[in-house]
């Protein structure tokens, strides 16, 4: 690989900093809330809208770096005037991340943080009289949580509905936050907990929420043309539905949020290269903190996984398409995406991908992380 450098003027990019863990709350079985202490001085860096999440990285005992994205559950306010900042974590089969933070993680570590990202949120104002609602399972409340905090705490004349999907009581994360915000908003919020395998009184709320299950709870409880905006978080499966529920009783895509926590599906095999471009692959060129490197790569490769052999600090954490960490804008050249399940239509019409999920289409391709 022939691998070239240039420096240009260097914007400021998110870096990642050491926090300090103050709290790990066991919440559930397989899951935990974690609880950073962030200094004033870092509170601005740290600044986030409610919905959007932090990537935590920690090094494996072999050395291997693991990243990681999770939702963020506390408010904004709470870090403003207190310096906490709260993500939950559950565990996942073979998560390195995960069963570490469950098994191991306590006060008085600390873990490198990097400031927050993501789309998945609304711009609360205390003029606004709105109703939200949500339909969320697992570990997809992680977000809505803090969500459903901030409207009910910024807007006083706004309100939340939430539809809650579990297996069981037991595995409910978060049980007593809702509680309480019930018991603070009693008026403002409510609460439909769906168990798949604990029977309720209602039918209507016992059972898988999929698609005709949503349909029926929107029927009979939840009429769409009450809702303003809608936050749909969890499993790829659950999210698939919900948005076809919704589109079915007519919901506009522009009133839906979504955010996955898990896309159980495989990737999309990568794209053999047509017989026309050359055997040597692409040029790429990739752009971060103002230097830019040259290299070629293969076709059906991914630009992210390419870049990262000669500029390891590229900025990543999912590698899945799902966080939007590793976005950047394409400046020259074309590339095809394996799947997006992060970007939205406006930043696709402006050029950005995810390179973790980005192949180049053409002889030469330029990658602005700075963008």
């Amino acid at each position: 690989m022939t691998v070239s450098s240039i420096r240009r003027p260097a914007k400021r990019r998110p870096m990642f900093h050491r926090l300090a863990v103050v709290d790990v709350e066991r919440l559930t079985d397989d899951a935990v809330a974690v609880t950073f202490d962030v200094p004033a001085a870092r509170r601005e860096v740290f600044a986030f809208r409610a919905g959007q999440h932090l990537t935590v990285r920690r090094h494996a005992e072999d050395g291997t770096e693991v990243r990681r994205s999770y939702s963020i559950c506390s408010t904004p306010a709470a870090l403003r005037d207190e310096g906490v900042l709260r993500i939950g974590i559950k565990r996942v089969a073979g998560g390195a991340f995960s069963t570490f933070a469950l098994s191991r993680l306590a006060p008085g570590d600390e873990v490198d943080v990097l400031p927050p990202l993501g789309h998945f949120t609304t711009a609360f104002d205390p003029g606004r009289a709105r109703h939200y609602a949500a339909v969320a399972a697992g570990s997809g409340i992680t977000p809505v949580l803090s969500l459903a905090a901030t409207a009910l705490q910024s807007e006083p004349e706004s309100r939340f509905t939430l539809v809650y999907g579990n297996r069981a009581a037991g595995t409910v994360m978060f049980a007593e936050e809702l509680a309480d915000l019930k018991d603070r908003y009693p008026q403002r919020l409510h609460v439909m907990h769906v168990l798949s395998r604990e029977a309720q009184e209602s039918p209507l709320l016992s059972g898988r929420l999929d698609e005709a299950r949503i349909g029926a709870i929107l029927d009979a409880l939840l009429p769409p043309g009450s809702v303003d905006e809608w936050f749909l978080c969890g499993p790829h499966g659950m999210v698939l539905d919900a948005k076809v529920a919704l589109s079915v009783h007519g919901v506009v895509d522009s009133a839906v949020h979504t955010e996955l926590f898990h896309v159980d599906d495989a990737p999309p095999a990568a794209r053999p290269a047509p017989a026309e471009q050359p055997e040597q692959g692409a040029e790429v060129t990739v752009r971060l903190d103002g230097r830019e490197t040259t290299f070629t790569m293969a076709h059906d490769e991914r630009i992210l996984d390419a870049a990262t052999r000669v500029r390891p600090e590229l900025p990543y954490s999912c590698k899945g398409g799902v966080c939007s960490t590793c976005r950047a804008r394409i400046v020259e050249g074309r590339v095809e995406m394996a799947r997006n399940f992060a970007l939205e239509p406006g930043e696709l019409a402006a050029g950005y991908v995810l390179t973790c999920q980005a192949m180049p289409i053409t002889d030469r391709v330029v990658v602005d992380f700075d963008a």
